[in-house]
């Protein structure tokens, strides 16, 4: 259909890159964006004569991130671009050829992060102007693709299973961290089978122990378990994962190590005993100790913290000694083990998140507590952004994990005047704050240290 000479398309097209062989990709068409911009993870600036190139990874079907496709494209600029969270992020600029419909032209790209996007591209009013009206009340305006077609051009790229049986052990299938783990498996040909903790039962015996499923079924053919249990059911979901230790499966983090890292008490003690800093901590029973416990951590405002909490709940700020003393009583007042611990002022509400797998530090981003709020959990509010760690942050994560023995760790470091110090360390971090704030696929990053692990090949 033309316009005044104009195809007219609709609020959602089909592009073809042949330079870059992404045989059919679905794009957004917002007008209201200049620049249009292409998913893109695993990017890698390099020089290729005189002039740098980028090479990436596009996952181009939201529906299926199984299939991977390396591109390369010359770079032609770095823009900084504000995403829809408010975030500033430096972002590469490629220029290629796109095909939609019948007319194919140059369009620039920005290379960018949408995996939490339903859409994999976003075709803005740039590659618009002088070619195309937009009808957004039709999709498909000019190239509709059945599902038929669409996996006949991808069939090359899917991939065969290999044998591995990977298990998710968790409570929702559809919280993004379970979704991209078990995607990151399969996209490696790997067999992902998600395993609800409370539908699993074992059956204790010297010569034949097992683990069933509901309904009867007995798991006895996993080469790997991946925990991520929430606080909630510490106590049977590391009790089914000692159980699958004895099977002879391999656990990404053993049940010893989830039980190390929820006791923050415990923790805490670790850590002082291997000369980890963290922010002076204090510990009492009695009612009568509280007056000296807030002295002994250099008085009000101070930070309480429930024993078990998580994601920045159970964790309250005294501003006052007042306060602090009516906060602390009330909680033992109800036999709830709390941690009083000094308020690192100095660091304005800021945090960093380090993501370590297999000793080493394989992304990080520095967390802000919005306006008010002193806690840069993202699930408190708290915005994301990358940031380039120094050796020091480095050497303690990387500390920190290993002093719990966690293969897979989300340690939470805070700038002081005395230097970094350590927070915390979360044994089943979320993916979905580092991932968006980084552009690393550290889904894919996991499966691959199983594989190391097992001594797993192709």
């Amino acid at each position: 259909m033309k316009y005044k000479n104009l195809d007219i398309i609709g609020s959602e097209e089909w592009c073809v890159f042949e330079d870059l062989e992404i045989p059919a990709i679905k794009a957004r068409v917002d007008s209201g964006a200049k620049t249009s911009s292409i998913q893109a993870n695993n990017i890698k600036v390099y020089t290729k004569g005189a002039h740098e190139w980028v090479k990436f990874e596009v996952n181009p079907l939201q529906d299926n991130r199984g299939i991977n496709i390396e591109c390369r494209a010359r770079l032609v600029d770095r823009r900084t671009v504000k995403s829809s969270s408010g975030i500033s992020e430096e972002r590469y600029v490629i220029k290629t050829p796109v095909r939609v419909g019948e007319i194919t032209f140059d369009i620039e790209l920005t290379l960018a992060n949408r995996d939490t996007m339903e859409y994999r591209m976003l075709l803005g009013r740039e590659a618009l102007n002088e070619r195309f009206v937009v009808n957004p009340a039709v999709s498909f305006s000019v190239k509709e693709f059945t599902v038929k077609e669409i996996n006949e051009k991808y069939a090359s790229h899917f991939k065969e299973k290999t044998g591995l049986k990977i298990a998710l052990l968790a409570s929702n299938p559809l919280l993004y961290s379970n979704k991209r783990i078990m995607e990151a498996g399969e996209a490696l040909g790997h067999d992902m089978v998600f395993l609800n903790v409370e539908h699993a039962y074992m059956k204790l015996d010297a010569n034949s122990p097992e683990i069933r499923y509901r309904g009867g079924n007995i798991l006895n053919e996993f080469d790997a378990i991946i925990p991520r249990i929430k606080p909630a059911v510490t106590f049977y979901g590391c009790a089914l994962i000692r159980q699958f230790d004895n099977l002879g499966v391999y656990c990404l983090n053993s049940a010893e190590s989830i039980t190390q890292s929820r006791d923050k008490l415990f923790a805490s003690q670790l850590f002082s005993k291997n000369d980890i800093h963290i922010p002076i901590t204090g510990f009492a029973k009695s009612p009568m100790d509280t007056k000296d416990l807030i002295r002994m951590v250099n008085g009000a405002p101070l930070i309480i913290k429930l024993l078990e909490s998580t994601q920045g709940k159970g964790v309250v700020l005294a501003e006052t000694n007042k306060a602090a003393e009516s906060v602390i009583n009330a909680f033992k007042s109800v036999q709830t083990n709390i941690l009083v611990q000094e308020f690192i002022k100095e660091a304005n509400g800021q945090d960093i998140r380090c993501f370590v797998v297999n000793g080493k530090v394989v992304a990080s981003m520095q967390r802000q507590a919005e306006k008010g709020e002193f806690r840069a959990n993202l699930h408190q509010g708290g915005k994301a952004s990358i940031i380039k760690i120094t050796s020091e942050e480095r050497k303690l994560a990387v500390k920190a994990a290993k002093v719990l023995n966690l293969a897979v760790a989300g340690v939470d470091i805070i700038r002081s005047n005395k230097g970094p110090l350590l927070l915390e360390v979360n044994s089943s971090p979320g993916l979905e704050g580092i991932e968006n704030a980084t552009g690393k696929d550290i889904a894919n990053i996991m499966i691959r240290a199983i594989e190391s692990k097992i001594k797993f090949s192709v």
